[in-house]
């Protein structure tokens, strides 16, 4: 009798709180419809792309457009390829592979010097560098970069050139173990930006919501505290918090990676506040109203994970649909990523830079000034 009381008790509690939870309508988007939304948006920009491309930067001699290129364009046409110029104000050459079971993939060559193809290296616009030496082809890339091994097996395979890989890979690799143009340091500025992002936006955002939920928020109207110096205390905390996780990132990457900062750190000090002070306000904004944490942690998720897929954190956003990536540089992690990585490996200093920490300061005071407008302690 008592266990069929206790299984009755159960059944009636376990049905009582899975009514509670689907009544609540920021439960059921969040939950469901907003990871397949992600699903069907990714699922598209990766699986709908009809070719794979891959950029490679050729260093060689340009006496003049016959003779551009003269190894490679010899070696791609023995091998049955077909290298052609491509159109538009930029100097290109492509050549298609067709395979029935991968698709298609077309590789583009640019023509440009050591300097520019380093640029393009440290920006993720390019894995691999070709090189034309005494009518034989090295390549320079990153040992420890997989993307890099994946594009240099592809075309070693197909620029052999009469000779096997094997023999090719002792004597025409160079690694490129310079300091900025390792994928280290392309990741390190990338980790501190999205550490930025998710501190602020869980530790500020998901906090307020938290103290709303467990009536915190409401015992603070009784004092003579302003609302908005509560908010400001937050960031200033969280600010202060982001600096030392920062610092002890970089100094972790400086012993164990050698990493530098080679361009302005005062310009790199800016950047760094004004992207706490842009998702401080972002964070702000999205907990201003929510008493539920289900609904919070939608919300944060809805900011915070199309933002660690696109901005290039871990990878270049080069490699999405060329009509996606000016929507992509606009969002806020993309310039604060871009921004840092600019002074970590390009040198870059305050005129490179103004303009990221400008607008994305501008983003938070604007964030920051509608969800103070709009906050509710209840």
């Amino acid at each position: 009798m008592n266990n069929r009381i206790t299984s009755h008790q159960l059944f009636r509690l376990t049905s009582a709180y899975f009514l509670e939870l689907i009544r609540e309508p920021g439960v059921i988007f969040w939950g469901i419809v907003f990871p397949i939304l992600m699903a069907l948006g990714l699922g598209i920009a990766f699986t709908k792309k009809p070719d794979m491309t891959r950029t490679v930067a050729v260093i060689g001699g340009v006496e003049s457009q016959t003779q551009h290129l003269p190894v490679l364009h010899g070696i791609v046409n023995r091998n049955g390829f077909q290298l052609s110029r491509m159109d538009g104000p930029t100097e290109k050459y492509s050549f298609s592979i067709e395979n029935e079971k991968i698709g298609k993939t077309t590789y583009i060559l640019i023509p440009t010097t050591l300097e520019n193809a380093l640029q393009l290296l440290k920006r993720g616009n390019i894995n691999l560098i070709l090189e034309e030496v005494d009518e034989d082809i090295i390549y320079h890339f990153d040992p420890s970069n997989p993307e890099a091994q994946l594009v240099y097996l592809q075309l070693s395979k197909i620029l052999k050139s009469g000779f096997s890989i094997n023999e090719q890979v002792a004597e025409n690799i160079e690694p490129m173990t310079v300091t900025g143009t390792r994928y280290i340091d392309f990741l390190i500025p990338g980790l501190m930006a999205m550490g930025i992002m998710m501190s602020c936006m869980w530790g500020i955002s998901y906090g307020i919501i938290d103290k709303r939920t467990k009536k915190l928020l409401r015992r603070m109207i009784a004092t003579p505290m302003k609302k908005h110096h509560f908010l400001i205390a937050l960031i200033t905390v969280r600010l202060g918090m982001n600096f030392v996780e920062a610092a002890l990132l970089f100094i972790f990457a400086l012993l164990f990676f050698h990493i530098s900062i080679q361009g302005d750190v005062s310009a790199l000090t800016a950047v760094f506040i004004s992207g706490n002070i842009c998702f401080s306000g972002i964070a702000i904004f999205t907990s201003s109203r929510t008493a539920n944490t289900e609904v919070g942690n939608g919300l944060i998720n809805a900011v915070v994970l199309p933002m660690v897929v696109l901005s290039g954190i871990f990878f270049s956003y080069h490699n999405f649909p060329n009509w996606s990536i000016p929507v992509i540089q606009k969002l806020p992690l993309t310039m604060l990523a871009d921004g840092m990585r600019s002074i970590f490996i390009e040198g870059a200093g305050w005129p490179e830079t103004v303009f990221i920490s400008t607008t994305m300061s501008l983003i938070g005071v604007v964030f920051f000034s509608t969800g103070l407008k709009i906050f509710r302690w209840y």
